[in-house]
């Protein structure tokens, strides 16, 4: 199938996929953009997956104010390398990650976080981790996607392995 140029560069708007990733996507959904846009998120996801065993020492400490000055978190994510730390594409992920963690106030950052003892006296367990564990969240700018894929699109952008190490969140009289 031939794909348009003007296709690929809409893929690539919306994924920050390399081109030759986004034909390839392109031509694997027949054209279909939103296909097109999954299997590329599924290929960071298995991307990411590959890159888990790496050690990350180097990564950024991120502080966000909430406007008026009652909402605050310190985020701390890693990377591999001082140089991918220092990447635009990393320091928005940071950025954007300090705001959802304000806005949604996680308790967790992953499923497995969450204690036993608290898991088992709810009853909708998933919408539970939804709304509790940072990385099922629906991410507040795209709510099509969650923290995790964003987290996996990343990794598989930069090529190091990226981890969301820890967060706190402070609110004014909690």
């Amino acid at each position: 199938m031939d794909i348009s140029l003007d296709l690929i560069k809409e893929l690539r708007n919306l994924t920050l996929a390399s081109i030759a990733h986004c034909k390839k996507a392109l031509q694997e959904s027949g054209g279909d953009i939103k296909k097109a846009a999954e299997i590329l998120r599924k290929q960071g996801l298995e991307i990411a997956a590959g890159k888990r065993e790496r050690v990350a020492k180097e990564g950024r400490i991120e502080a966000y104010v909430h406007t008026g000055n009652k909402i605050g978190v310190l985020l701390e994510v890693d990377c591999e390398t001082d140089f991918a730390a220092r990447n635009s594409e990393f320091v928005q992920f940071t950025k954007d990650l300090s705001m959802q963690i304000a806005a949604c106030n996680p308790l967790y950052l992953k499923k497995e976080d969450v204690p036993p003892e608290v898991i088992k006296e709810e009853k909708n367990k998933d919408e539970f981790y939804k709304n509790n564990c940072l990385l099922q969240q629906p991410f507040v700018k795209d709510l099509s996607i969650t923290i995790s894929d964003y987290l996996g699109s990343l990794v598989s952008k930069i090529g190091e392995n990226i981890v969301i190490r820890r967060f706190i969140r402070y609110k004014v009289g909690e």
